[in-house]
């Protein structure tokens, strides 16, 4: 009998010491496994509701928030008290649809998982966890100007301080309502999410950043910087035969100016009157690629704009026009005559999409951001501020974690070049294709763009990128606007529709200077 006991004992002790084993091994070495096992949602309910920071607007208006639940099994949900006027910017924080924008660049600052373990311990004591808030550089009253000139066209419109950097407006339509993205109750949340997938114009595609355009016209600015740098032409020298067309070398296709008007002149009536066939022979016979391509991606381009959003899309510069043939670009003898020595511009086998490159078609495409960074780079002397929309980052606790960088990104031209592009943009407001842009009190700078879409398409993009401040040698802001083709209008020019916004937005600027 106390032999069976004795057994009895010493099995319920073994089945004891397995129990132990086992729920350790769970509790301690299992536990990283179960809390992301897939039909473990526990974690993800409590991570979801943790608190988390505030996003502000530069007057401290509450972009985005956590407000508190008192039934369900959430703790909190979050809050976009603007709606759609800042989603592209904020994103959304979603249990269902994940996370984008600010909210999912910067999660780690806003939950604060930096000082997890003191939080962890503090909420223990009964506290409150260290999070952290955003804010921004943005300015409410120059979105809503944005949002309201543009209205239902699809379109971009970039603002920011050519100094530092700081992003003042970031607003394309279609936009889209977070609030519902972020609601506790999936089946809306789902609901929405897939509402928004399902619209043709993709209201959760951030245009301004993600998405690329043939930037047209405005481009001529990148080329007039490279042909000024290096020296193959000044403002006034040499002029340019009065045409309605270029013809490259090895084609015989003709690159004709918007309209098929006539223009000529030395660089700066080229700029002035967006003139195509100009800055096309300019680029071809005098610069070459290698030059254009050199100044492109001094201006950003090829590269992505660390401006603190996720998937910010590089702009495009071509690199390869063909095969060297060995010989030389022939320049017109009306050229050659106006110059010491014209440039040796290598021969290659694709000039004609060099001359098409020079004006802002071909395969260069830009987003609406990295062209408001080449008005910004003229603006701040030859410098590309280096963009961001979060000026600092502040815990609950007072200190500053973070705050924005003001070192330039980097550098597009010298400053005598800026100097000179800043003349001749003030030229293209006063008398050229942006007269609209006139400002009482303020000095402007701007450059127009029409982009054509597709060779057999009529339609066209709409561009206009500027500067404005009370000083020429030192702008306060530079901005870029895109109303995008609309095949139901056909064609559509910078100066009549995309100027109009930017002289809205940049009133709202003024006003609030």
């Amino acid at each position: 009998m106390n032999k069976q006991i004795t057994r009895l004992g010493v099995g319920l002790m073994a089945a004891y010491l397995v129990l132990f084993l086992q729920l350790n091994n769970i509790q301690v070495f299992g536990a990283e496994e179960l809390d992301t096992h897939p039909s473990n949602s526990r974690p993800l309910v409590a991570d979801f509701g943790a608190p988390r920071g505030e996003i502000r607007a530069s007057d401290g208006t509450v972009l985005a928030r956590s407000v508190d639940l008192e039934e369900g099994a959430f703790a909190r949900q979050r809050e976009y008290p603007t709606g759609d006027l800042f989603a592209e910017v904020t994103g959304f924080f979603s249990f269902d649809a994940g996370s984008d924008g600010l909210e999912e660049t910067w999660d780690d600052e806003l939950r604060g998982e930096q000082n997890a373990l003191s939080d962890g311990l503090r909420e223990l004591l009964g506290g409150e966890s260290t999070t952290a808030d955003l804010e921004t550089s943005l300015s409410v009253a120059m979105q809503q100007a944005a949002r309201d000139a543009l209205g239902d066209r699809r379109g971009s419109v970039v603002a920011l301080d050519p100094q530092s950097g700081a992003i003042l407006t970031m607003w394309s339509w279609p936009s889209y309502d977070p609030n519902p993205l972020a609601s506790v109750d999936t089946s809306v949340a789902r609901a929405a999410r897939q509402q928004l997938l399902a619209d043709p114009n993709n209201p959760l595609l951030p245009r301004t950043t993600r998405e690329l355009f043939f930037p047209g016209s405005t481009f001529k600015i990148v080329t007039a910087a490279a042909a000024l740098d290096a020296g193959v032409v000044e403002l006034d020298s040499p002029v340019f035969e009065t045409t309605s067309n270029y013809v490259p070398p090895l084609t015989t296709n003709p690159l004709s100016n918007f309209g098929g008007g006539q223009c000529g002149g030395p660089l700066t009536d080229l700029i002035r009157r967006s003139c195509n066939a100009g800055i096309a022979q300019l680029a071809v016979e005098l610069l070459g690629a290698e030059d254009l391509v050199d100044t492109a991606w001094g201006f950003g381009f090829g590269d992505v704009p660390p401006v603190g959003l996720p998937n910010i899309a590089p702009s495009v510069m071509p690199s390869d026009f063909g095969a060297d043939l060995g010989t030389v670009v022939e320049v017109a003898p009306d050229l050659a005559a106006q110059l010491d020595r014209p440039g040796e511009v290598p021969l290659t086998d694709d000039m004609p999409s060099l001359a098409q490159t020079a004006i802002g078609q071909f395969e260069v495409k830009a987003t609406p951001l990295q062209m408001a960074l080449v008005a910004a780079a003229v603006a701040n002397d030859g410098d590309v501020p280096r963009p961001s929309v979060v000026s600092r980052v502040v815990d609950s606790e007072g200190a500053v974690l973070h705050e924005a960088d003001l070192d330039s990104w980097r550098r597009a031209m010298s400053r005598e070049t800026a100097a000179e592009l800043r003349e001749a943009m003030v030229g293209v407001v006063l008398d050229g294709t942006a007269t609209g842009l006139q400002m009482p009190g303020l000095v402007v700078g701007a450059k127009t763009g029409t982009a054509q879409i597709g060779a057999e398409i009529e339609s066209t993009h709409a561009w206009v990128i500027a500067f404005a401040g009370t000083d020429l040698n030192r702008p306060d802001v530079a901005i870029a606007v895109l109303v995008e083709a609309d095949s139901e209008v056909g064609e559509q020019t910078g100066g009549r529709v995309a100027g109009p916004v930017a002289l809205e937005v940049l009133r709202a600027w003024q006003r609030d200077q």
